[in-house]
């Protein structure tokens, strides 16, 4: 039998709070990470930014070719940042793990929408290209998210247990780990869309830089617990959420003055949270760390933490972790373990029939 090999592995994330695109290099042979590489987090252009928010809102009636030219933009915006990690850095990277950026997400009807030319990057850059991670699991039967939950444990593998890694992105997932290895995992509810879409709406600012806003807003209660009554909280997982999941209810918002908005939004997503946690895992967490942009909030990371008293609550950079990273790193290793036929998704994180191997392998083709 064959020893699984370590390969140095490029992970490409855009989030749906687009804020542009998280890129990391790890070293994994699909089980293990062996070693940590360079990291950039790169805005979007205004420009590109703007086509995708309109796109985000309007993808049922664009014309098939505003979304060919859109994701060949996306696509090209990827290769020179992969390109600018292999000069800048001297990286030789093996494969690329193109995570796409999620349009629309409707498992129940076993539909996603992504943007990402997996072949086209393969192309431009000449490394081989794993892509569209998701929809494999959710033609089986999953969720399509969350993915990230087999890299938590891998970096998790020595905390305390039970241990529960919060990704609070554009949207919040929550991966769970037992002490004899049980693992769930589910999309939580809000993240960071709650509260930038809020601010972008209101001031034209694209998030709540460092919780500013939030941290000097009053917190109206009954609005947070009008926020709360939303039906996907009530839902059992395996279970998971789109960008455009909690808009209906965000509407309660409005009337509010800037910074109380941003105060309500970031309490709601803190409010879920502790909510999830307390109805939903098998055992109560000993430790729990905070990853995604969220953990850079610390206005979020305070409301948790008043929220979470009991439990010890822990930020990605307290564990030396990179929080924005976190997501991007999970995609190389995917794309590893997709390069050893090994499963990235199992019955317990999206719910999927049975393990499932997830990713479409794009080689490089010279000359197109």
């Amino acid at each position: 039998m064959d020893l699984l090999r370590a390969k140095r592995a490029l992970g490409l994330m855009s989030g749906s709070s687009l804020d542009g695109v998280n890129a990391a290099v790890i070293s994994t042979d699909g089980v293990d990470v062996f070693e940590f590489g360079p990291i950039l987090d790169v805005p979007f252009e205004d420009e590109l930014r703007e086509k995708l928010r309109w796109f985000h809102r309007h993808y049922k009636e664009a014309e098939s070719e505003e979304r060919e030219q859109l994701e060949k933009e996306f696509t090209e915006f990827h290769a020179a940042i992969v390109k600018d990690i292999i000069n800048d850095y001297d990286e030789k990277v093996d494969i690329i793990g193109f995570a796409g950026h999620v349009i629309a997400h409707n498992p129940a009807e076993q539909f996603i929408l992504q943007l990402g030319d997996g072949q086209l990057l393969a192309n431009l850059c000449g490394v081989k290209t794993i892509s569209r991670f998701r929809q494999a699991d959710i033609l089986s039967g999953g969720q399509g998210a969350p993915l990230s939950a087999l890299y938590h444990q891998a970096l998790g593998h020595d905390l305390p247990k039970p241990l529960a890694v919060i990704d609070i992105g554009g949207i919040s997932s929550l991966t769970w780990i037992g002490e004899n290895g049980e693992m769930l995992a589910f999309d939580v509810g809000p993240g960071n869309n709650a509260i930038n879409d809020w601010v972008f709406k209101h001031s034209g600012q694209h998030m709540d830089y460092n919780g500013k806003l939030a941290a000097t807003g009053t917190i109206h209660m009954p609005i947070v617990n009008q926020l709360m009554r939303h039906k996907y909280l009530a839902k059992f997982p395996p279970k998971a959420a789109n960008k455009n999941t909690f808009n209906d209810k965000l509407e309660h918002l409005e009337g509010l003055s800037l910074e109380d908005g941003a105060a309500a939004a970031t309490s709601f997503v803190a409010e879920a949270i502790a909510y999830s946690m307390a109805l939903y895992l098998p055992q109560r967490p000993k430790m729990v760390v905070i990853c995604g942009g969220g953990a850079k909030n610390p206005t979020l990371v305070r409301f948790l933490r008043q929220r979470l008293e009991d439990i010890e609550v822990k930020t990605a950079a307290d564990m030396g972790w990179d929080a924005a990273a976190i997501e991007a790193q999970a995609f190389a290793y995917l794309a590893v373990r997709r390069e050893n036929f090994m499963p990235a998704t199992y019955p317990f994180t999206t719910g999927v029939r049975e393990p499932c191997i997830c990713g479409e392998v794009f080689e490089p083709q010279p000359g197109k």
